[in-house]
């Protein structure tokens, strides 16, 4: 135990509870709109890093490097699957989204833009998108809160179990307290510590290896073509973003148009520079420390690396990075979820419509708190999976199930309803019964979810009548609104 990586590590978290604290003292009018969305009122630095943040969980500081670390350079294909994915994310999606969330009754949540897009009064679309959120969010949280407990039981050696619930009472407090402007202002600092931690670590590291241990290792590690399963599933990863609740909500919350493009080019690039360190981070541990098992069964890359390079100060302050990657993934989702609960599921179906913002507020907490301890408790199962794992799985359901209906919603004027609920059911269908039916075809479950998931939707909506005059209107109207 060292006690200065521990006061490191709780000047960081209470750093990161008072930007909770102070959104929560400066909200001006307690509107379920601000809390889930920020008033709309996000800047382009804010929405890039908080974005990016969001999306890179601690598996970009522990799964990934740990991936490369183990399995050589094959690995690499998932960082140009995501970067590709998430550079057309922003360039194609984005501008669309935000339009379109507007146009379609100024909607706050994907399900409820889903359900707006059509102008139906079915509450189908917007209760199975709440289902899928609520499972898929839990078991991804999951991976935030055990990386939390590795990390503290490696620096701290504290019960891991009773580290997690450390981490998720500090994250459940600022999103508990403070909402959406919360969760992205803590996002943004933490995107910079992050990207921070991911520069300095590999490079200090790099000088200190020699000749000998770089022959060490052996040839096949080297080898980006040894597997096409691993070509295929990496870029496959890249799908992902199109259907990432929690990473395209900041696409809806910025503050104006013209605030996109630059929003666009400062998250990729920081998406670039993320996720190539991250894969030196990998090569240049196994250069570095060897292969040591217990390194790759709890995905340590990155924090022994840390631990054994720079004095404890300077440790502490890299390694706050894993708890930011941490936090910056488990409170978009935790938000998400709740946002998702509160108004298509409470409001709607359970008090129709009679909720006013203060309870809608209470319930969206309520599931925050809710998700957090079954986040936990799944974290701290020795059948969970690896921090990787439990990462894969979530965002494979999220990619299949909802990135082909709101591309179809955003590019495709002929798409309905009925077609937007066939391609989530079976995008979503189709990814888990691939993961676990298929799982010796070594190919990723998202591609064949998001191709079933496209295929359903066009079938769908084509025997489908044809969208109403005012649908086909909505449509025109997103298409040609401006400020």
């Amino acid at each position: 135990m060292n006690t200065t990586e521990i006061s490191v590590f709780v000047i960081y978290l209470v750093f990161m509870l008072s930007i909770g604290i102070w959104f929560f003292m400066k909200s001006k009018d307690g509107s379920d709109k601000s809390y889930f969305l920020g008033d709309r009122a996000m800047g382009p630095w804010v929405t890039a890093l908080s974005a990016g943040s969001s999306d890179m969980s601690a598996w970009v500081l522990m799964g990934l490097p740990t991936s490369v670390y183990a399995l050589g350079l094959g690995q690499v294909w998932i960082c140009i699957g995501l970067l590709a994915g998430y550079a057309l994310s922003w360039i194609f999606e984005a501008p669309r989204l935000r339009k379109f969330s507007i146009v379609a009754k100024d909607s706050i949540t994907l399900p409820q833009y889903l359900t707006n897009r059509f102008l139906s009064k079915s509450l189908a679309l917007q209760f199975i998108c709440a289902v899928v959120f609520l499972i898929a969010y839990t078991i991804y949280s999951a991976s935030s809160m055990k990386a939390c407990g590795t990390l503290f039981n490696t620096v701290m050696g504290m019960d891991p179990q009773l580290a997690m619930y450390l981490g998720a009472l500090i994250i459940v407090s600022y999103t508990f307290l403070g909402g959406f402007s919360a969760v992205c202002w803590t996002d943004f600092f933490q995107g910079l510590l992050i990207l921070g931690a991911l520069l300095i670590a590999p490079i200090f590291a790099a000088t200190l290896v020699d000749a000998s241990q770089a022959a060490s290792i052996p040839a096949n590690f080297w080898d980006m073509t040894a597997k096409w399963q691993d070509i295929v599933s990496g870029l496959a990863w890249g799908l992902g973003y199109f259907g990432m609740p929690h990473i395209i909500i900041r696409f809806m919350s910025l503050r104006d148009q013209k605030d996109m493009t630059k929003s666009a080019i400062i998250g990729i690039s920081w998406t670039a520079l993320i996720l190539i360190f991250a894969a030196i981070v990998g090569v240049v541990g196994r250069m570095y420390l060897g292969m040591d098992d217990n390194i790759n069964k709890n995905s340590l890359v990155f924090i022994t690396m840390v631990r054994n390079i720079f004095p404890a100060l300077i440790s502490g302050v890299l390694l706050s990075a894993v708890l930011a990657a941490s936090m910056s993934t488990a409170d978009s989702q935790l938000l998400a979820a709740a946002s998702s609960f509160a108004s298509d599921v409470y409001q709607p179906m359970i008090r129709n419509n009679k909720a006013g913002n203060t309870e809608m507020l209470w319930a969206g907490r309520f599931v925050v708190l809710a998700i957090a301890i079954i986040s936990v408790i799944i974290a701290s199962s020795p059948n969970a999976g690896s921090i990787m794992s439990l990462v894969s799985n979530a965002w494979g359901v999220f990619g299949a199930a909802f990135g082909p209906a709101i591309l179809l919603s955003l590019f495709w004027r002929r798409f309905t309803f009925n077609g937007a609920v066939a391609g989530i059911v079976a995008g979503a269908i189709v990814d888990i019964g691939w993961f676990i039916y298929m799982p010796s075809s070594g190919v990723y479950e998202l591609l064949p979810g998001f191709v079933g998931g496209l295929i359903a939707g066009v079938i769908a909506s084509l025997i489908d009548a044809e969208p109403s005059e005012e649908v086909l209107k909505l449509y025109d109207d997103a298409m040609n609104y401006k400020e």
